[in-house]
């Protein structure tokens, strides 16, 4: 038996290189919570989450306030029953948001040491279902100042041109005639046999407006639209979802596989995207994938390819990862040893043991905002 005999947690800020928009915001920085999970044997695992534009310190005090002590000494195997009780730990402080992200990254260490003292990669450990590459779509088409619909359709056609058969943009920002342009001019550009997704980032309050949106892409043949509305507005992704053939997909900020359930049974979701970083860790994204196929509804999850590509390949029902070809938004790219390679639009599945890469620790400190403690 391998007891934990320390938990570490610290938080990064590290600036974008450029301010970048959304459909309703605008991030200038990202803050990440890192933790590291020891057992006896000397071998430590890793997660890690994105904290928020501000305050991702919450995330690290929930890890080392509330969870650590339910942690240590408790053997390193016992993966379930360790989730079950942080969960029950933090009921009083947050079903979702930091306390359950706090929960996820402290998850997905433990499955990382466990697979690393197994000497197996990460995505083996879980029971493959991919053997050496999974497929990706390449994730872009930010929001930034003077970026044209030629720019945007510019940035799009060259994920293709590094063999991405599936790219994803984001819109809702600008009127319908502006995102017009920049759809048809994406759509031109790509040509007619590569997936186009597109993400909203919650752009609409109201049905009407979303409908209308939706009925001007259409004739773009859009493979889906993300999280139209908020999160908390499933009822309005079910209204959408009956009224336009472009398929409906959210779940990047939902947590616990009850609200996922609920996502399903309203059909209000054709594509969930669950973050196993967000939504209760690996243990917990697991529940939620096999859920979703007994419901016969795909898995693409949202963010951090790092981590999800192991669990696209240990999922069968998971076609996609979401791919960032570079660090302009994705900037945690910047605190890891070890990149992931691809061709032809697919990600190789990393073949060293856990995650298959480690913190930088000389670029961790350049960007910290406390120790590791």
């Amino acid at each position: 038996m391998t007891r934990i005999t320390d938990v570490q947690a610290r938080t990064v800020n590290v600036a974008l290189d450029n301010p970048t928009r959304f459909s309703n915001r605008q991030v200038l920085k990202r803050d990440y919570a890192l933790v590291k999970v020891t057992g006896d044997d000397g071998i430590s695992g890793i997660g890690f989450c994105y904290g928020g534009n501000n305050a991702g310190h919450l995330v690290t005090q929930a890890v080392r306030d509330l969870l650590k002590p339910v942690l240590m000494g408790q053997d390193t195997h016992r993966v379930e029953g360790l989730w079950q009780e942080m969960y029950q730990e933090s009921l009083l402080h947050g079903r979702t948001g930091s306390v359950m992200r706090a929960l996820s990254i402290l998850d997905v260490a433990l499955w990382d040491r466990n697979a690393r003292a197994a000497h197996l990669p990460l995505y083996k450990f879980l029971g493959a279902s991919d053997e050496e590459s999974v497929a990706a779509y390449a994730s872009g088409g930010y929001y930034l100042d003077g970026k044209t619909p030629a720019r945007l359709a510019e940035e799009m056609t060259g994920y293709v041109e590094k063999g991405f058969k599936a790219v994803k943009m984001k819109v809702g920002r600008e009127g319908l005639a502006g995102e017009e342009a920049r759809l048809a001019a994406v759509r031109e550009a790509i040509g007619p046999d590569v997936l186009l997704m597109m993400d909203a980032n919650n752009a609409w309050h109201d049905l009407p407006s979303a409908l209308a949106f939706a009925r001007m892409a259409e004739p773009y043949s859009p493979y889906w639209i993300e999280e139209p509305f908020s999160p908390d507005d499933i009822d309005n992704h079910r209204r959408l979802a009956e009224r336009t053939p472009i398929p409906v997909a959210t779940g990047e900020i939902e947590a616990g596989r009850w609200r996922f359930k609920e996502l399903l049974d309203k059909e209000a979701a054709m594509i969930l995207q669950t973050d196993a970083a967000v939504c209760g860790g690996i243990t917990e994204f697991r529940r939620i994938a096999a859920t979703a196929a007994s419901y016969g509804v795909e898995i693409c999850p949202h963010w951090f390819h790092d981590l999800h590509v192991h669990l696209v390949g240990s999922t069968p029902n998971a076609p996609f990862v979401e791919f960032f070809a570079d660090d302009q938004v994705l900037n945690f790219r910047r605190l890891i040893d070890t990149q992931l390679t691809f061709s032809d639009g697919r990600l190789h599945l990393p073949q060293t043991p856990g995650l298959g890469f480690d913190f930088d620790e000389a670029t961790l400190s350049r960007h910290a905002a406390d120790p590791w403690s």
